[in-house]
C-alpha cells in the first residue's frame, strides 16, 4: 500500500524524532493506566479505613504521576509535531522536484490543477496523519491493551461488559469505514475540478467578461462547489454518527458496570474503589477505541491521497536526463533535424514527421506555416521540452539525449509566445537567466530588446516593481521585457516563439535590426506568423502538415513553395512582396 510506504521511506530519516514520541507516549500512557489503580488504592485504604496518612502520601504520588503525565503528552506533541512536519516538508520538496522534471507532456498527463493539490493538500493530508498518529495512534494501543489487562486483573466477572462493547463498536466503524472510503477518493478528485474551474476564470477572466460569460461561469463554478459539498456533507454525516455510537456504547457500558458492581460489593467480592477503578479503565479503553476510530476516518483520505502522491512520483519524466553525458561545445549554436519524428501517446498520426534540415551556426532561420503544422513543437524538440520519437536533433553535432540538461539549457535562450514575468523589479526579472550580470549588461539587453526607453521613464528604473505575471505592463512591454531576459542571458541559440506578434511593425523592424548588428554570432530562429517579420531571415522552412514543405530564402520560396506564396498573398501585396 503506497501510504505505508510512503511513511516508512519519510520517517526513516527522522527515526529520532519518532522514538522521542514512542517514548515519551510510553510515559504519558503509563501514567495514565497508573492512576485509577491509585485512586481505588485511596478509597479502598484510605477512606474506607479513614487512613489520612495513606491517602496524602498516595495522593502525593498521584500528583506526581499526574505531572510526569503532562510532561509526557507535552512532550510527545511537540516532537510530533517536528515529525510531521519534516515528513510533511520532505514529501512536498520530492513532488516539487518531480513535477520540475516533467516535460509539458507528462504534465498535461496530471493536469496543473490535480498537480497543485497534490502538492498541497493530499501532501497535508499525510502530514495531519502523522501528526495525529504521534499524539493518539501510538498511546491507543497501549491504553487500550494496558486497560483490559490491569481491568482484568481487578475483576474478570466484569470484564464481560468489554467483551460486548468493543466489538460492537469495531463492527460499527468497520462498515462505516467501508461507506467513507470512497467518498474521499471521490473527494480528492472533485476538489480537483474545483482547482480546474477556478484556475480557468481567473485566468481568463478577462475572456469571461468580455463574453458576457459571467452569469454561466458562476452557474459552472456553483456546480463544482456543490458536488465537493455534497461529497463532504456525506463523509460528513458518516463521521457524525460514529462518536454517537461510542458514546451510547459507553454510557450503557457504564450503566452496566455501576448496576453490576453494586451487586458485587454488596455482595462483598468487591470493594467501591475497584469498582470506580473498572469504570476508569473501561472508559480508557473506550476511549482508546474512540481515539483509533478517529485515526481510521483520517487513515482511508491519507490512503487516497498517498496513492495521488505516488502516482506522480512513480511516473518517469519522458525527457530522461543523459546517463552519461557529453559536454557540450561552446561558442556554436548549429542544430540539425535528423529524419525527426515526433508524435504524442494514442495520438492517430505523428505531429512531425520525417524532418530534415540544417540550421547553420550564425544565421537565422525563420519557421512559418498554417495553424496546427507543428512549428511549437518543433521549437520544443530544440529545447528539448520533448523527445523526438523517431531521428534524433544534434546541436554542435552532438544529439541532445546525449547532452547535460543544465548544458543544453545554457546554450539556448527561449521567448515564448506568451510572456510571463516573475514578481519582483526589473533587474530581478532580467537576472533570472544570469544572477551575475552587471546593470551596464541589464541596460544592453534592454537596448537591443528596444524595452530601454519605457524603463528609463520608470523612477525607479530598474528597481521598479514588477508583479506577478507582469500585469503592470502592456502585453508588447512583458514581450520585449522577456526578450531582454533572454539576452542577458547570453545564449547560443535565441529561440522566437511568435514573440513579435505581440509588438507593432515599427518596433518590430528596429528589434530584428539590433539583433542582426548586436548579435551576429547568435544562431536565431524566429517562429512567425507575419511575412514582414521573417522575410529576411538567412534560410525559411514552412511546414505543413508536420513536415518540411518549403526551405530557402523569402526570394527562393516565392518561385518555388505555393504554400508560401499563398501565406505571402495573404499578408502581402505583389510589390511589397518583392
Amino acid at each position: 500500500m503506497n501510504l505505508w510506504r510512503i511513511l516508512i521511506q519519510y520517517l526513516k530519516p527522522h527515526w529520532l524524532l519518532l522514538v522521542a514520541v514512542m517514548v515519551f507516549q510510553f510515559v504519558q500512557s503509563m501514567a495514565s493506566l497508573s492512576l485509577p489503580t491509585l485512586n481505588a488504592d485511596i478509597i479502598n485504604n484510605g477512606v474506607a479505613k479513614g487512613d489520612t496518612a495513606y491517602i496524602l502520601s498516595t495522593g502525593g504520588l498521584m500528583l506526581l504521576i499526574a505531572l510526569g503525565q503532562v510532561a509526557g503528552s507535552i512532550l510527545a506533541t511537540y516532537f510530533g509535531s517536528r515529525l510531521a512536519m519534516s515528513v510533511g516538508r520532505d514529501i512536498r520538496g520530492e513532488v516539487f522536484a518531480k513535477v520540475g522534471k516533467f516535460s509539458e507532456r507528462d504534465v498535461a498527463i496530471f493536469g496543473t490543477p490535480s498537480l497543485i493539490t497534490r502538492s498541497t493538500n493530499d501532501v497535508q493530508q499525510i502530514q495531519m496523519l502523522v501528526l495525529m498518529g504521534s499524539t493518539m495512534l501510538l498511546s491507543a494501543p497501549i491504553l487500550a491493551v494496558g486497560g483490559v489487562i490491569t481491568a482484568l486483573g481487578l475483576d474478570f466477572n466484569l470484564s464481560i461488559i468489554m467483551a460486548v462493547s468493543v466489538p460492537v463498536v469495531l463492527v460499527v466503524i468497520g462498515f462505516l469505514l467501508s461507506r467513507m472510503i470512497p467518498l474521499f477518493r471521490l473527494m480528492q478528485d472533485r476538489i480537483d475540478r474545483i482547482n480546474l474551474v477556478l484556475r480557468e476564470q481567473l485566468t481568463g477572466v478577462r475572456v469571461v467578461r468580455a463574453f458576457v460569460r459571467e452569469t454561466t461561469e458562476t452557474a459552472r463554478f456553483d456546480d463544482a462547489n456543490a458536488q465537493v459539498t455534497d461529497t463532504a456533507l456525506k463523509s460528513g454525516r458518516l463521521m457524525a454518527f460514529m462518536f454517537p455510537t461510542v458514546l451510547i456504547v459507553l454510557n450503557f457500558s457504564s450503566i452496566a458496570v455501576l448496576w453490576l458492581g453494586a451487586y458485587r460489593v454488596d455482595s462483598g467480592a468487591m470493594e467501591i474503589g475497584t469498582v470506580m477503578a473498572f469504570l476508569q479503565y473501561l472508559m480508557q479503553i473506550l476511549m482508546a477505541v474512540m481515539m483509533s476510530m478517529f485515526m481510521a476516518m483520517m487513515i482511508p483520505r491519507a490512503a487516497v491521497c498517498a496513492d495521488r502522491v505516488a502516482a506522480v512520483m512513480e511516473t518517469e519524466p519522458s525527457v530522461v536526463a543523459a546517463t552519461n553525458p557529453v559536454k557540450a561545445e561552446i561558442g556554436k549554436g548549429s542544430i540539425v533535424f535528423d529524419e525527426v519524428t515526433f508524435a504524442y501517446p494514442g495520438a492517430e498520426k505523428p505531429v512531425l514527421g520525417d524532418m530534415n534540415f540544417t540550421i547553420a551556426a550564425g544565421t537565422t532561420t525563420a519557421i512559418i506555416g498554417p495553424t496546427g503544422s507543428g512549428k511549437t513543437t518543433l521549437i520544443n524538440l530544440i529545447a528539448r521540452l520533448v523527445d523526438p520519437t523517431q531521428g534524433k536533433v544534434l546541436i554542435d553535432g552532438t544529439p541532445l539525449k546525449d547532452l547535460a540538461t543544465e548544458d543544453l539549457w545554457s546554450k539556448i535562450g527561449l521567448i515564448p509566445q506568451k510572456a510571463f514575468l516573475f514578481s519582483g523589479t526589473v533587474a530581478d526579472t532580467l537576472r533570472y537567466g544570469r544572477e551575475a550580470a552587471t546593470d551596464e549588461e541589464l541596460w544592453k539587453a534592454l537596448e537591443i530588446a528596444q524595452a530601454k526607453d519605457f524603463i528609463e521613464a520608470l523612477p525607479e528604473g530598474l528597481n521598479a516593481p514588477v508583479v506577478q505575471g507582469g500585469t503592470n505592463f502592456s502585453g508588447g512591454q512583458r514581450q520585449r521585457l522577456a526578450i531582454a531576459r533572454a539576452l542577458v542571458k547570453r545564449p547560443e541559440v535565441l529561440i522566437f516563439d511568435d514573440s513579435f506578434s505581440a509588438l507593432d511593425l515599427t518596433t518590430d523592424a528596429r528589434l530584428r535590426q539590433a539583433l542582426a548588428r548586436e548579435l551576429p554570432t547568435v544562431t536565431k530562429i524566429i517562429v512567425g506568423q507575419r511575412v514582414a517579420s521573417i522575410k529576411h531571415a538567412d534560410q525559411i522552412v514552412v511546414c505543413q502538415d508536420g513536415k518540411v514543405a518549403g526551405l530557402g530564402t523569402h526570394a527562393e520560396l516565392l518561385k518555388d513553395s505555393a504554400i508560401y506564396q499563398e501565406i505571402v498573398a495573404s499578408q502581402m501585396t505583389a510589390e511589397e512582396a518583392a
